[in-house]
């Protein structure tokens, strides 16, 4: 490893050298925040005649002695592609505007200087070689500035936009100087002494960090040779780069995608800081046939990835709908098992109508579940372990039967339960995406007309007894319905529908708001508004048979299923967050951090964990009110019932077991491992 301090332009102004940014390299993913700030500070040193220099960090590369035609030297950018790229944009940013500003000369030099080798063929004359969609937004904008021309998403082309945006003839001349007087360490390395790839792992560059898919990419690729990394880059991974992908907001979710692909394939949930590690462990290569034998399978499921991302890429419109229903309800921990139904449904073993039914089925488990309130932290595991349940014979009816296997706090609530809590449930202040996806759902139930609901500006969610209204509704109501209604039956499904001019209908009273012209309800072609389209008066009565009508609705969209089962008693591994309570219960085992434990008394299950968290971070039972909770203390008898979970400290036991539980689940929040304790009681 050579060390060497020098300034940017002398580093960018080479001859015959070429910077290449290798395919195991991250995508460029500066966003105009980390432009704006890195042109300020080139702005800033440029105007500050006392500024002599400016250092922007070290430059890392590999020379394998390898020249192109021209002899063109290749230094490989290990770290530094960020900065190396968007001070190339800079230049070209420059270069176009002195073009513009009919100074040829300097445009000239800047380009031949910092931008092209001028002698070189021309495929090897560009300075900086980047990543085929990256390169070829480079060489665009070396023709021509008119980004609008260029087709499809680049980073390149939206920064240089920005930079080309911020360039004008009073900060010119201080770009230049600011860029005169940056100073890099510039780092080489030699491969046969260096480790790249522990280096790789090691960087971060100005403001972003290595990604799990950065590091991942870097493991898979970084052992190969040049033809090889070209080889799998551009067959495998650049596909799956693509593929995991937002394509509404161009955001990467490779790490995302990954993540659920090992959850998918090895039953266990990597943490999202440790992708990388999981997948290292798992994934060990020693040839080219072993990365692309992976690789292929990896490329195949992110394409269902894809779909379940970016609904709008599944063609068959009724699937693309039940997508977006699932988008809608972010309901991304199913992604695992969802791809896994996908593939079955691409191979032919099931059919459009079966591959439908679990899409609605996903949905109906998750929207009862938000409805009477249960919680979601455990959805991943119940995602993770679904796919194993299911019998290829009887595919529908096994999926059926793995929910409805579902006890406690993991259960798929049955009608009456929905039913109950609907009545009374705050349907108005829930997340506008919910609100939209359950009004959208109900209005279009076997409706042949569907209505855009989400999305559409022109229809929006209405308070039939409006939030604040107007003095005629206390003299229609009577004084103790009027007051029912607003303190208790506001925002619930009986007094909610949807309006194509809200506005207009506002804070009305009801018989105005039915027969006012083309918007009130008797002109409305929206099912929600026919019941009431027919009514007289708006009160408790009125309120009670259409909360009858939606709920008969809601029950079937949302429906549980309707199957025979024989009485099921096999008890699961489930979170102890999710689990019943322990009274009067006995335990089989417990997996703790992924390490299987057999347990059978709450007491003892009270003590493993408190022993295995204090070894692990004993700082937290100080800085938090842990300690004092559970009577930390050195001296065993100041404790009534004392147990030892370390060498000195001791803690009460004396608690019954409901309250052991609370503190185990107090803890494990502390340390954020909520994921990390799954129990099974032992069948009664």
């Amino acid at each position: 490893m050579k060390a060497n301090e020098t300034k940017v332009e002398d580093f960018l102004s080479a001859s015959k050298t070429c910077f290449v940014i290798p395919v195991y390299q991250r995508n460029y993913d500066w966003c105009a925040y980390q432009c704006k700030q890195f042109l300020d500070d080139i702005l800033k040193v440029g105007s500050d005649q006392n500024t002599r220099a400016h250092f922007i960090g070290s430059l890392v590369y590999i020379h394998d002695d390898i020249y192109v035609a021209g002899k063109i030297k290749e230094l490989n950018i290990i770290d530094g592609q960020q900065r190396i790229t968007t001070l190339a944009l800079i230049y070209l940013s420059l270069y176009w505007f002195a073009q513009e500003n009919q100074q040829e000369g300097l445009a000239e030099e800047i380009i031949e200087t910092y931008l092209i080798n001028k002698f070189a063929p021309v495929e090897n004359s560009l300075k900086l070689k980047l990543t085929d969609n990256n390169e070829a937004a480079l060489k665009f904008l070396l023709d021509s500035p008119k980004t609008e021309e260029f087709v499809g998403f680049s980073r390149i082309i939206e920064n240089f936009n920005y930079f080309k945006r911020r360039v004008c003839e009073e900060n010119f001349q201080f770009i230049l100087d600011g860029l005169n007087k940056l100073i890099i360490v510039e780092i080489s390395l030699n491969k046969s002494q260096d480790d790249p790839q522990r280096i790789f792992e090691s960087l971060n560059s100005t403001g972003l960090e290595l990604s799990q898919a950065d590091l991942i990419r870097n493991y898979i690729l970084m052992s190969l040779d040049a033809h090889g990394q070209k080889q799998i880059y551009q067959k495998y991974w650049q596909k799956i780069e693509n593929l995991a992908r937002d394509e509404m907001t161009h955001v990467s979710r490779v790490s995302d995608y990954i993540r659920d692909y090992l959850t998918m394939q090895n039953k266990k949930i990597p943490n999202k800081g440790k992708v990388y590690l999981e997948f290292k462990e798992i994934y060990h290569f020693s040839n080219i046939d072993q990365v692309e034998a992976e690789l292929k399978k990896v490329k195949q499921f992110a394409f269902y990835y894809n779909k379940l991302a970016n609904p709008m890429k599944e063609s068959d419109q009724a699937i693309q709908k039940q997508l977006q229903y699932i988008q809608c309800l972010e309901i991304n921990v199913a992604f695992p098992f969802l791809m896994r139904v996908y593939d079955d449904y691409a191979q032919n073993l099931i059919d459009k109508e079966t591959f439908i039914h679990v899409l609605e089925l996903v949905q109906a488990y998750v929207w009862r579940r938000f409805l009477v309130g249960l919680p979601t932290n455990a959805l991943n595991k119940t995602f993770m372990s679904l796919y194993d349940k299911l019998d290829k014979e009887n595919y529908l009816f096994s999926v059926q039967k793995a929910f409805l296997q579902k006890a406690g706090n993991q259960r798929f609530p049955k009608d009456k339960e929905v039913a109950d809590v609907l009545k009374l449930k705050d349907m108005y202040n829930i997340k506008q995406k919910n609100r939209l996806y359950f009004f959208e759902r109900i209005e279009n139930f076997q409706n042949t007309e569907q209505v855009l609901v989400h999305g559409n500006s022109k229809i929006t969610i209405e308070h039939i007894f409006p939030q604040n209204p107007e003095p005629r509704w206390r003299t229609d109501l009577e004084l103790k319905e009027y007051n029912l209604i607003k303190e208790k039956y506001l925002h619930t499904l009986a007094n909610l529908t949807l309006s194509g001019n809200n506005a207009k209908l506002s804070n009305k009273a009801f018989q105005q708001k039915r027969d006012l012209a083309d918007v009130g309800y008797k002109d409305s072609r929206l099912w929600l508004n026919q019941y009431l389209a027919g009514l007289d008066r708006w009160g408790m009565d009125e309120m009670k048979q259409r909360y009858l009508l939606l709920c008969k609705r809601v029950l079937k969209i949302w429906a549980y299923p309707r199957i025979k089962m024989q009485a099921y008693t096999e008890v699961e591994e489930i979170n102890i967050f999710e689990a019943d309570d322990p009274k009067h219960k006995k335990l089989e085992y417990i997996v703790f951090l992924d390490q299987k434990i057999p347990v059978h008394q709450v007491a003892k299950l009270y003590v493993i964990i408190f022993e295995k968290l204090f070894a692990a971070r004993p700082e937290i039972f100080f800085s938090s009110d842990l300690g004092e909770r559970l009577g930390l203390s050195k001296n065993p008898q100041d404790i009534r019932q004392a147990k030892p979970i370390s060498d000195s400290y001791f803690i009460e036991a004396n608690f019954n077991n409901t309250t052991k539980f609370e503190l185990i689940k107090y803890g494990l929040t502390l340390f954020e491992w909520e994921d990390e304790l799954l129990i099974k009681y032992a069948s009664e």
